[in-house]
């Protein structure tokens, strides 16, 4: 029988035999044996090139950091999904889906960073000339600047500064650390110029900064955030499946749940009476006109 594909599809990323599995070119058994870490083997599936001890400690430190974060969108969406016992991976899908624009956006800051670094060499701005338009422009705008802020971390994320702090001891500073800094300078000056309070630079703006300064994309940092927060979004999961109740609603539990009954307040309408059918048309007429619906429409 003739098994040569109808048609052929091409990657760059990889390929196995009966004896190996190849990654970029190198067999991953024996960069397991020659002692390369998961961090290595991240390093080479993106960016087809083994890092140097410098970039891999980087990114060792980063994804430590990084890993857990006890209770953000991704941690609840797993405790919830797990909470209807499905198999465990939908929990952990489900959880890696929340990273969207203001959880974990390191896509965003990234092609922001680029974008305004762009144009300081078209425009001919110094780095602190650009990161200043940048800030001034969005805040104008009244627009988040990307990486600054966390919700529950209000004085400073306690991750992000360490995370400047080791990029400069391991000597991996360039274009992308000093227009972060500098973002931060005028970001912090326009605030208090206002009289506002002071709000600190988060994960994203300092962790993305240094990913991309040792080589990743926008995306392909989104994607290595992801995939380190993955883990502990399976951890939250699979404690809940062990230790918690199937559904996280029992009456029976030392604390309130998720989904307890008892915490949900309503504000929405007043109980009221369903029309008959032969009433419908008249009483829809009527509060299409009275308009009091429109408080209610999402």
């Amino acid at each position: 029988m003739d098994r040569k594909p109808l048609v052929e599809r091409k990657t760059a990323i990889s390929y196995k035999t009966e004896e190996k599995t190849v990654m970029r070119g190198y067999d991953l058994s024996e960069l397991a044996e020659e002692g390369y870490s998961f961090c290595d083997a991240l390093f080479v599936m993106y960016q087809n090139r083994i890092p140097t001890e410098e970039e891999e400690n980087m990114l060792k430190y980063e994804m430590g950091v990084f890993m857990e974060h006890s209770m953000s969108p991704s941690a609840v969406g797993a405790i919830g999904v797990s909470a209807g016992r499905p198999n465990l991976p939908c929990a952990i899908a489900a959880a890696v889906t929340t990273f969207g624009g203001v959880h974990g956006p390191g896509a965003a800051h990234g092609y922001m960073l680029n974008k305004y670094l762009e144009r300081a060499k078209k425009e001919g701005k110094t780095v602190d000339e650009m990161a200043k338009i940048l800030v001034d422009e969005y805040m104008d705008a009244g627009k988040p600047v990307m990486g600054m802020g966390q919700p529950q971390h209000i004085d400073s994320d306690p991750r992000a500064e360490p995370i400047h702090l080791r990029q400069e001891e391991l000597n991996l500073e360039g274009v992308y650390l000093e227009f972060q800094r500098a973002l931060e300078k005028h970001f912090h000056a326009r605030r208090k110029e206002a009289g506002r309070s002071y709000v600190g630079v988060n994960v994203v703006g300092s962790g993305n900064t240094a990913l991309m300064e040792i080589g990743f994309s926008p995306n392909a940092g989104w994607c290595l955030g992801s995939v380190c927060r993955g883990f502990s979004c399976a951890a939250h999961a699979l404690f809940n499946m062990k230790k918690g109740r199937a559904w996280g609603a029992s009456r029976n539990e030392p604390m309130v749940q998720m989904i307890d009954l008892s915490m949900i307040k309503y504000v929405g309408p007043e109980d009221r009476v369903v029309p008959k059918q032969a009433d419908r048309q008249k009483y829809a007429k009527k509060q299409k006109e009275e308009g009091e619906y429109k408080k209610w429409v999402i």
